[in-house]
């Protein structure tokens, strides 16, 4: 079977042969041989596969170096990254690892280097875009700061945050109103008392 080249090949149709490869392999959980065999990318040989309706036969014939690395990965790493790096389904990496009992931690453990941007961005900047710049949710960060004992008090509210929390306050809860702008409950019930904001008799209570 003549090689197509890589880069190029997700767009070249498949040829009669690459596709009765793809039907004898990739149903055994061997989608990266014949990525390897077809010359293209692994995720051309998924969604080639996925179009067909052609999916893997269970978890099984896992070797032992598959296991090993599946295991050291499963806690850190998100389920279809494992399943690129293996060369297995998504589904089957799942399947595999509830059969073995890998459990993921509720949140990826924080590296050194996110630890020292935490620090340094939180002072100036509100929690939801310091989650965004992270890649964490607003609860985790919020979560990770209070640990860190990092203090919002030296954080200036800008025009911005004021303006909406001004707009929000008369039919929202303070906790809706933290969430929405990114700070925590005890600093928007702190900014709301600076300011004097009063509810509207009809608006529910905090």
């Amino acid at each position: 079977m003549q090689k197509a080249k890589k880069k190029k090949n997700a767009w070249i149709s498949w040829s009669e042969d690459e596709v009765k490869l793809l039907k004898k392999l990739f149903p055994h959980g061997r989608a990266r041989e014949v990525a390897e065999r077809t010359g293209r990318p692994l995720t051309a040989v998924r969604q080639k596969a996925y179009s067909m309706g052609i999916k893997t036969k269970g978890c099984r014939c896992w070797t032992a170096n598959e296991v090993k690395i599946l295991k050291k990965l499963y806690r850190d790493e998100n389920i279809q990254s494992i399943a690129d790096t293996l060369g297995w389904s998504y589904e089957a990496v799942g399947c595999k690892a509830r059969k073995i009992g890998l459990k993921k931690e509720r949140y990826p453990p924080w590296s050194e280097q996110e630890l020292t941007l935490l620090k340094k961005l939180y002072p100036n900047n509100n929690t939801r875009d310091i989650a965004s710049e992270l890649g964490r949710t607003v609860s985790a960060v919020a979560e990770k700061a209070y640990k860190l004992g990092l203090s919002e008090k030296r954080r200036v509210w800008s025009k911005k945050e004021l303006n909406l929390l001004k707009k929000l306050y008369p039919s929202r809860t303070a906790q809706e109103i933290a969430g929405q702008i990114g700070r925590t409950v005890q600093a928007t019930r702190l900014r709301i008392v600076k300011l004097g904001l009063k509810k509207r008799l009809s608006a529910a209570k905090n």
